[in-house]
């Protein structure tokens, strides 16, 4: 049995609970090294302290060595009367927030635990501290984002798309060994950036538009996620004031993170000063939120996050200003919580950067 199902299996303890049912992709991924997304099928592993169960159909990749035990089945099998077999119907099952309804109700008529309890949480404690080479491969990813940003920078011209950029970048995360996008890249110009989640579309650039990229790749498995913003012409005191309380924001709650202060805190940080500047209610959403794996891992940075933060986390610091019909400014790094402060991994700079188109 590995480290991390025996830490998940302590989390699971700690709750109540000697048994749950993993059915999300990623984190059955994480404890066995076994990854296939099973689309409508079934699809879920089983761990209690006597041994690891893996449920596959046999459409799926094989999947043998990778648990203590593998259960097939076919499309017209039901698959949930092997897995209430491998329960224990006298103790509670732990189960995950992946698990639908469809399933879930009828496991619990068939009497396959004692009861059932939501215990995401056990897994995804888990998932929240990265190990030593964990950390290295985020290092890797964001490294090469370093380099995609650099290459973002200089496509911007008179008459390009925000589409356009957005689809060449595949091709460039792709020649510097990347598995591609992390997540779908946000390419901004000009008021379109005071969209937070703003989708590339047909808007073209124009000299004095500022630029917002807000993109990631993925690499081995890990996901990097970082945003930049750019001048194109001599900046506005306007301008500079929004970029300046943005910067300083992010980088007075990199400066406060260390073991021990709570998530809240550092979304606190951040947000005091944005709201010294007077552009608090332009700050419109939370500082920031946890990556691995997945670019969005549970356990965000907000004010409603009061856990203290551990080392080996990872998370992204990413303050906005967002000014509607005017501009909008982010900038995001990610950080390593250390034993006594924060790494940040990303190295592309901070500094007011005027294109030169």
């Amino acid at each position: 049995m590995n480290e991390r199902i025996k830490r998940v299996l302590a989390n699971l303890s700690a709750m109540g609970l000697d048994q749950a049912l993993i059915c999300d992709p990623m984190s059955i991924k994480y404890l066995t090294g076994y990854y296939t997304f099973p689309h409508e099928r079934f699809f879920a592993l089983h761990v209690s302290r006597e041994a690891t169960t893996l449920f596959c159909n046999k459409l799926f990749p094989d999947a043998t060595g990778h648990a203590d035990h593998l259960v097939t089945f076919t499309d017209t099998d039901d698959p949930l009367p092997l897995v209430a077999a491998a329960c224990d119907a006298g103790v509670a099952l732990g189960v995950d927030k992946a698990l639908p309804a469809r399933w879930l109700l009828p496991l619990m008529d068939m009497g396959a635990a004692a009861g059932f309890k939501v215990a995401s949480d056990a897994v995804d404690a888990t998932r929240s501290v990265k190990d030593a080479a964990e950390q290295q491969l985020m290092r890797e990813a964001s490294a090469l984002n370093d380099e995609a940003m650099a290459w973002l920078a200089a496509q911007v011209r008179e008459g390009v798309t925000e589409q356009r950029i957005a689809e060449d970048l595949l091709g460039e995360y792709r020649s510097l060994g990347s598995e591609g996008y992390s997540f779908d890249p946000i390419v901004s110009f000009g008021a379109t950036a005071s969209d937070p989640h703003h989708e590339p579309d047909g808007t073209v650039f124009h000299r004095g538009d500022m630029v917002l990229f807000d993109v990631g790749c993925l690499w081995k498995g890990y996901c990097s996620d970082m945003t930049r913003t750019f001048f194109t012409a001599k900046p506005t005191a306007h301008q500079l004031e929004v970029y300046d309380a943005v910067r300083r924001a992010n980088e007075a709650a990199a400066a406060f993170v260390r073991p021990g202060v709570e998530f809240a805190q550092i979304d606190r940080t951040a947000r005091a000063i944005i709201e010294d500047a007077g552009y608090g209610p332009y700050f419109t959403h939370r500082l920031g939120h946890q990556i691995g794996m997945e670019v969005h891992e549970p356990g965000d940075v907000s004010s409603s996050h009061h856990e203290p933060v551990q080392p080996g986390q990872i998370f992204s610091i990413e303050p906005g200003i967002y000014l509607p019909g005017d501009i909008g400014v982010r900038i995001e790094d990610l950080c390593i919580v250390t034993e006594d402060g924060c790494e940040i991994i990303n190295h592309y700079p901070h500094d007011v950067c005027v294109l030169d188109v």
